[in-house]
């Protein structure tokens, strides 16, 4: 089995796709957590296409390309601004910045997403604050929000993990209460809605990433961020470029590089027509876990909620998660722990002063999700594989 680094298993372990298969029985073969090649195999004249016209143009960073994608998603995302970058850390560093969040500003968050909105966070100096999860959707809690609320709280940044909505009408109105600007984190859940209203349009800002294995992906690093107010778009365009304007003269300290490559964004527009239809698939492998998983002995799933999630993975949970990995896993099917050590006890969070059992849920949750194969080259055959693998070690009394 191709080996992960441990540093970086549960960030882009996603990307495992191979197996040794020594466990195979009759009917059954390898089913991959992610096919990026069949993937590419169902759109290779369109990329080509698209990467042969950048190649042509002689532009490969923030040039016509860039532009026409912004401008595309922001129009798919009902909002009128859009900006390009380097990838989703960026995204919700400079919109952090934007939004003049300062050094000793509470940022609060959740401490199950894998890190990214904490690394932003303590980028701009600014302090994370780690709020507790709902049990069912492991999203932000809205009690939980307001426990975590202090008076030198200024931001909140909302997680729709996993592809799915988070109570945004019970969490923003929290949010506008204390005066906190809201950040979504849609980095999961391009696409999603909530009352036919865009993910990333319900707060002042929405950040997305584009790594090759989300929702929509690019065939590298890319991240965007959208908003509805003009002075944010305006002093993000400037971060992105060293704070500075056209005249190279640098307005506002804390810019950096951070520039979208033509290329990404070329295939993101290849790919951004045929997101509804992607979501849909996704939707559809959803249900038949949904309705073929046997949980009558063990809750392993959530309520199935297809309205509200578009399943950039499909999450389980069960109190022998480890055990039951590993016979996914010797039986060919790829999955992957989202995420396996929560922020608030990662080494680099220490000097927070967060110990264990400060957030039970999410602790809880931590040690027992795990993603199975979810995306919408996956055959009904091979969804169903992976159902009667759990059910027969549920069965077998094996977890």
């Amino acid at each position: 089995m191709k080996k992960i680094p441990p540093a970086r298993q549960g960030v882009d372990a996603d990307m495992e796709s191979s197996h040794d298969g020594n466990h195979l029985r009759a009917g059954e073969h390898l089913v991959p957590f992610v096919d990026l090649k069949r993937q590419y195999s169902h759109q290779r004249y369109e990329i080509r296409s698209a990467i042969n016209r950048v190649l042509s143009s002689g532009f490969y960073i923030s040039g016509p390309e860039v532009e026409a994608f912004e401008d595309e998603f922001a129009k798919y995302c009902a909002v009128p601004y859009c900006i390009g970058l380097s990838n989703g850390v960026d995204a919700i560093e400079i919109a952090l910045r934007a939004l003049a969040i300062q050094s000793g500003d509470e940022v609060i968050t959740v401490a199950n997403a894998g890190m990214h909105s904490t690394v932003a966070i303590r980028a701009v100096g600014a302090v994370p604050v780690f709020a507790e999860v709902d049990p069912i959707t492991l999203c932000l809690s809205p009690e939980g929000l307001d426990k975590a609320i202090t008076s030198r709280s200024r931001a909140v940044i909302i997680t729709h993990l996993y592809g799915r909505v988070a109570d945004l009408n019970a969490l923003c109105d929290r949010a506008r209460k204390s005066n906190l600007v809201i950040v979504e984190d849609c980095f999961q859940a391009h696409g999603a809605t909530l009352n036919g209203i865009s993910v990333g349009s319900w707060g002042d800002v929405g950040c997305f990433c584009f790594s090759p294995t989300r929702v929509l992906g690019a065939m590298g690093e890319a991240g965007a961020m959208i908003t509805g107010d003009l002075k944010i778009a305006e002093h993000a365009r400037l971060l992105r470029q060293y704070g500075c304007g056209h005249d190279y003269t640098s307005h506002l300290p804390g810019g950096r590089s951070s520039f979208m490559d033509e290329f990404q964004a070329a295939v993101l527009r290849v790919k951004l027509p045929l997101l509804e239809e992607s979501n849909l698939k996704r939707r559809l492998i959803a249900q038949t876990y949904h309705i073929n998983l046997n949980t009558s002995r063990h809750k392993l799933t959530n309520d199935f909620q297809p309205e509200q999630c578009v399943y950039q993975f499909f999450v389980i949970r069960s109190s022998q998660r480890d055990r039951l990995m590993s016979i996914l896993k010797n039986r060919g099917i790829g999955c992957v722990v989202h995420y396996p050590i929560p922020d608030h006890l990662q080494p680099a969070c220490s000097d927070l002063g967060y110990k264990p059992g400060a957030l039970p849920e999410t602790e809880k949750a931590s040690a027992e999700v795990l993603s199975l194969p979810c995306y919408p080259e996956l055959s009904a055959a091979e969804v169903e594989q992976v159902c009667q693998i759990i059910n027969d070690a549920l069965k077998e009394a094996v977890i």
